[in-house]
């Protein structure tokens, strides 16, 4: 027989689901946890504000180098700033050690893009490579917090067998 679901139910399970939720953010620990919030509102904010909120001439100056056509570029702009806040969304939540490491493959590369086609950038304050050195620091502790983690479960089941 089916019953129907009631509001009650309806909330016991969305509040069982952000337990677990909970849990398992507690259980990452305070340095990964910060890494994880840096990093991600770092992409959130890169892909929201200069790409979609208010479209930065300077992201269409660099696109141009590859799209010529300004419209183009536009929407080519547009599209990279969705996918980046999906990318910040996705580093918050991830345990792969790779994401974090082709996060730190994608800020290098995008590093020597700016410095191949705009190089007077490297120059300004609060310029790429800072932004990106910081990124990629924050990266590499996310991959040693995660390996650590990883190595201390993979401890405890060896203990508990």
């Amino acid at each position: 027989m089916h019953t129907m679901k009631t509001a009650r139910d309806t909330f016991r399970g969305t509040r069982t689901k952000i337990s677990s939720l909970s849990a398992w953010f507690r259980s990452q620990g305070a340095v990964l946890m910060l890494c994880r919030a840096a990093l991600a509102f770092s992409w959130i904010y890169q892909g929201a504000v200069p790409k979609l909120v208010c479209m930065s001439s300077g992201e269409l100056e660099l696109l141009g180098h590859l799209i010529p056509v300004y419209r183009w570029a536009c929407i080519a702009v547009s599209w990279m700033g969705v996918g980046e806040i999906l990318f910040g969304f996705w580093l918050f939540v991830t345990s792969r050690p790779l994401l974090f490491r082709l996060n730190i493959a994608a800020l290098l590369l995008l590093l020597l893009f700016v410095a191949l086609f705009e190089p007077q950038m490297l120059l300004e304050p609060f310029n790429p490579f800072t932004l990106n050195a910081a990124l990629v620091a924050l990266s590499a502790i996310a991959v040693i917090e995660l390996q650590n983690t990883q190595n201390a479960k993979h401890d405890a089941d060896q203990h508990t067998r």
